[in-house]
């Protein structure tokens, strides 16, 4: 069965796309299949794996609205192991028309039905908002990470998201667990990142990743190029960390544990 992940924070700018992208290209280098669900919007997945998403015919809109299969949906990338299910700005509108829908908070837990039995990892990129989109993510979901920026406002918010989570457990997903939270954005060079480090592990113990993410320059550059940062620089910081992280989730979900040389190994040779 796959481990369903939706990168959820109300928040945008966090890194959740980033976190999609390469942590979804990590697991892949390892041999595992992956599918990452474009759910916002916004399309900056559907970007960042280089894909026209003008020419699309079936993408995430047309999935949760039930007007194609998530074979129909599905494209490769250029990630061996690794598919995805485009977003385009049609998405925006789902908001609105999936209100009076009968079982609308199920939509897309029923549409990824299909993907338990030919994925081991399906990543959803969740929209920075606590709507019905989002609500659908963490339905459909077996676990959630967070991202979380290590700058002033980290915390600001968070026990909302929380208690949002707990609801969602509670009434409509009793399998949903929170996997962890990720800090991202983190700058060795600032005193005051280090001290948000700090106090979100005092608060939040061991539901924080061991694995920070660094702010990286060839990250932000590598969607320009319309590629994964571990297909663009595998040799950067924020690569490398991304490579301890796919070590590390595994390890939390009881998984065979690759080593970091071998999962870079892997990510070379996509590359």
């Amino acid at each position: 069965m796959a481990r369903i992940i939706a990168l959820s924070n109300q928040k945008g700018g966090v890194g959740k796309t980033t976190t999609a992208i390469n942590l979804a290209t990590a697991l892949a280098a390892c041999g595992n299949r992956v599918l990452v669900l474009d759910f916002d919007p916004q399309g900056n997945t559907s970007t960042g794996f280089g894909v026209d998403k003008r020419t699309l015919q079936h993408n995430s809109y047309t999935l949760v609205m039930g007007e194609s299969t998530l074979a129909q949906a599905t494209v490769s990338t250029q990630v061996p192991g690794l598919w995805l299910v485009p977003s385009t700005i049609h998405l925006s509108g789902a908001e609105v028309e999936l209100v009076p829908l009968m079982a609308r908070e199920t939509r897309l837990k029923e549409a990824l039905a299909p993907a338990h039995d030919q994925y081991d990892y399906v990543f959803i990129d969740s929209p920075p908002s606590l709507g019905l989109l989002t609500i659908n993510a963490l339905v459909a979901s077996t676990d959630v990470i967070v991202p979380l920026q290590c700058e002033f406002f980290a915390m600001e918010g968070l026990s909302q998201l929380f208690k949002t989570f707990d609801l969602i457990k509670k009434n409509l997903n009793p399998q949903l667990e929170i996997l962890g939270v990720l800090l991202t954005m983190y700058d060795k060079r600032n005193n005051l990142a280090q001290q948000v480090v700090n106090d979100v592990r005092e608060h939040l113990n061991d539901k924080v990743f061991d694995t920070i993410i660094p702010r990286n320059v060839r990250l932000s550059e590598a969607p320009s190029h319309g590629a994964p940062g571990l297909i663009y620089d595998v040799r950067s910081p924020g690569s490398q960390a991304y490579i301890r992280l796919a070590a590390e989730l595994m390890q939390r979900l009881s998984m065979p544990a690759i080593t970091g040389q071998t999962q870079a190994a892997g990510v070379a040779s996509a590359a």
